[in-house]
């Protein structure tokens, strides 16, 4: 039977099967230190795969208080040779997190805590034991990506960002992470709250656990730090902060500014920027020891005493550790032990934040990425006209407005209320940068075409055109859109604009159209042109206005005309003119009216007609004149009236003809001559006079009367 160890190790192997030679135990806060142990074995034959990526553990007894356990998942197993006879083997074991360094992802996380994110990721891992000492609430991170990072790397350094650090716990049943932020959540090492100091040639009484060598450093620190952000909602609203820390010695107010702080709330800002000086706060005052006491751990407080200088004899917190030990073996069995722990710490009273030393991926270049929203939609935005995208590594995403956070799109301008906008929309292949490569803040800044995605007209053939074709939505075909295109081929350029609907075009001065040659306007309904000043038309040439159906023209003052030479109107059916007042037509020349049918004329009051040299009157058939009250009519020179057959007139009162010098009445052989000297002068055949009644010549001179025959009864 083996003799005794104060080493018990279990592993996948039957006990004793292995057994310590050398251990070493290295720990420190926010790291995943390793476990190193020196194993011999009279078994010459053990295989890695038999131990690789199990559980081991170590328990150390080397005095009756409570026992140091250590454990891990052996990482790396190796045949270093012999000693004797036993052959010699190396093991490295490693805390549960490491093997969160042998996993990598892409995914995206949004509306979460980092302590919410650090639970999600730990919760992918079945092996994963950790414990919560989080004194302090935690912001919400709008978007946070892991890129093509291990996920160790991933929370580390969203740990580091928030000054949460942590430490690996040991007991009989494992290990555990343990996450803090406070001084407050650290307790003293059980076994060895208070260690003395022995230095130098002091007398140690035997068994005791003391401090065999201590040393302090200090080192100059900033004293402050500056950082600011940007917020784009809030583009005025300065988000500087600074936190300061003055130290007792020269040069001790040194600043450190930095950009981006990765906040845009002033109250996030001010505690990064207090945990970003206490991480460079924590190495100015820094102390190491060398102790022989077993429990000293990493993440708890020790206590120094009996130091000649008295202001060295206070708590410290633990910062790292390294434990070594070393068992003697002979060919019979065990030999001594020997045990050795050189320490760092910092003073209790120095809050502990982390050293922000994993680096964050940074994207390279632009990516591209699909846009997404609600199932149904066809573009999806926000009053910025942001958009949601999916990532082509994103595998957890569902192509929802879930897919990423609001991503905003570089437009060709953005002004106050004035800009440009084309809004990506759903399915579309955009081209995403990334601010100063941070995968967490994406901006689109461009678009592509792809295979289901192709250009709006035919390529290479059109190579020539360019412009700009939309998409009706929702629900908008290949022939819903609008447009405006440019072709550039030589001898048929063009420049083509499509409204799929309205299209209303605003300008508040002034507007000039110039045509080189032809215009042509079609209107398949109606057209409204409202001029609330002048207007002026030039047609150089010809016009033709062709109406199909009515047209009214309305004129609310007055209307001038003016045709250089010749005007032909021709109305198919009737015409009807109103003249609310008078009229006044002048012709310079000659004026011919011809009414096929009848032509009625009627006017309320009276009517002038003067005409310059000549008036001919002509009726093709009948012609009525009348005049309800009296007429007049004046002739300057001669007036002929000519009567085909009969000539009637009839009055309904008097009847008077008046001649200045004669009267001439000639029927055939008959006449009568009326001269202004009173002769009357009665010729024809035959003369007969009748009445009625009585007949009375009266002469004042003589009554001659010749014939051949007077007869009187």
């Amino acid at each position: 039977m083996p003799a005794p160890t104060p080493f018990r190790l279990k592993t996948a192997l039957p006990e004793d099967t292995l057994r310590v030679h050398t251990c070493t135990v290295r720990e420190a806060l926010s790291d995943l230190g390793d476990t190193t142990l020196t194993l011999l074995s009279e078994r010459k034959d053990i295989q890695a795969a038999e131990l690789l990526g199990k559980q081991a553990s170590l328990t150390v007894a080397l005095r009756d208080d409570v026992p140091r356990h250590v454990s891990g998942y052996v990482s790396r197993f190796a045949r270093s040779g012999f000693e004797g006879k036993y052959s010699v083997y190396q093991m490295t074991l490693k805390p549960w997190p490491w093997l969160l360094t042998r996993t990598a992802d892409c995914r995206i996380f949004q509306e979460m805590t980092v302590p919410d994110i650090v639970k999600q990721v730990f919760d992918d891992h079945p092996v994963a034991r950790f414990e919560l000492k989080l004194m302090r609430p935690y912001r919400t991170w709008n978007y946070c990506v892991q890129y093509r990072e291990t996920d160790f790397n991933f929370i580390a350094r969203l740990l580091e960002h928030e000054g949460i650090y942590w430490y690996i716990e040991h007991d009989e049943s494992g290990h555990k992470m343990v996450l803090c932020d406070s001084a407050s959540a650290h307790d003293a090492v059980p076994t060895c709250a208070t260690l003395p100091f022995y230095g130098g040639n002091g007398q140690v009484p035997p068994q005791l656990e003391h401090v065999s060598q201590w040393a302090n450093v200090q080192c100059v620190q900033p004293g402050k730090v500056v950082i600011t952000d940007y917020d784009f909602q809030r583009p005025s609203s300065s988000l500087q902060t600074s936190q300061a820390r003055k130290r007792d010695y020269d040069l001790s107010d040194g600043e450190i500014f930095d950009y981006p702080g990765g906040y845009i709330q002033n109250g996030d800002g001010a505690q990064y920027a207090e945990d970003r000086l206490d991480e460079l706060q924590s190495a100015y005052d820094l102390y190491d020891g060398v102790t022989n006491a077993q429990g000293v751990h990493t993440g708890h407080l020790v206590s120094l005493s009996r130091h000649p200088n008295d202001d060295q004899n206070i708590q410290y917190l633990v910062t790292s550790t390294s434990l070594h030990l070393r068992q003697a073996v002979s060919e019979s069995g065990s030999g001594s032990t020997d045990l050795s722990c050189s320490f760092h710490c910092i003073p209790a009273a120095q809050q502990y934040r982390p050293t922000r030393r994993t680096p964050k991926p940074v994207v390279p270049g632009p990516q591209t990425a699909i846009v997404t929203g609600p199932a149904g939609e066809e573009i999806h935005t926000d009053k910025f006209g942001r958009v949601k995208v999916q990532f082509h590594w994103d595998r957890r995403g569902q192509r929802n407005e879930q897919s990423s956070c609001w991503v905003s799109v570089a437009h060709p301008w953005a002004g106050s209320n004035f800009g440009g906008v084309h809004i990506p929309r759903i399915g579309q292949e955009v081209i995403v940068g990334f601010l100063e490569g941070d995968p967490d803040a994406p901006i689109i800044i461009g678009r592509t075409y792809n295979g289901e995605n192709l250009p709006p007209w035919d390529l290479p053939a059109n190579a020539t055109q360019s412009g700009f074709l939309t998409r009706s939505t929702k629900g908008g075909g290949y022939g819903n859109a609008n447009a405006i295109r440019f072709e550039d081929k030589k001898g048929e350029e063009q420049v083509w604009i499509h409204a799929e609907k309205n299209q209303d075009i605003e300008v508040e001065n002034d507007e000039t159209h110039w045509v080189g040659r032809d215009r042509t306007k079609t209107i398949d309904r109606h057209e409204t042109t409202l001029v609330k000043g002048n207007r002026t038309e030039t047609v150089n040439l010809d016009e033709t206005i062709t109406v199909h159906q009515n047209r009214t023209e309305r004129v609310d003052l007055d209307e001038k005309i003016s045709i250089g030479l010749n005007r032909t109107e021709d109305v198919g059916v009737n015409e009807t003119i109103s003249i609310g007042s008078n009229r006044s037509v002048t012709i310079g020349g000659m004026k011919s009216e011809t009414v096929a049918l009848a032509k009625a004329e009627t006017i309320g009051l009276g009517k002038a007609l003067t005409i310059g040299a000549a008036y001919q009157t002509s009726v093709g058939g009948l012609m009525n004149t009348t005049v309800g009250l009296q007429q007049s009519e004046q002739v300057g020179l001669y007036k002929k009236t000519l009567v085909g057959k009969d000539y009637s007139i009839n009055s309904g009162a008097v009847y008077s003809v008046q001649a200045k010098d004669e009267i001439h009445l000639t029927v055939g052989k008959a006449s009568l001559t009326m001269k202004s000297d009173g002769t009357i002068i009665i010729n024809g055949h035959t003369l007969s006079v009748g009445t009625t009644g009585e007949q009375t010549f009266k002469a004042d001179g003589e009554v001659t009367m010749k014939g051949k025959q007077i007869l009187e009864n």
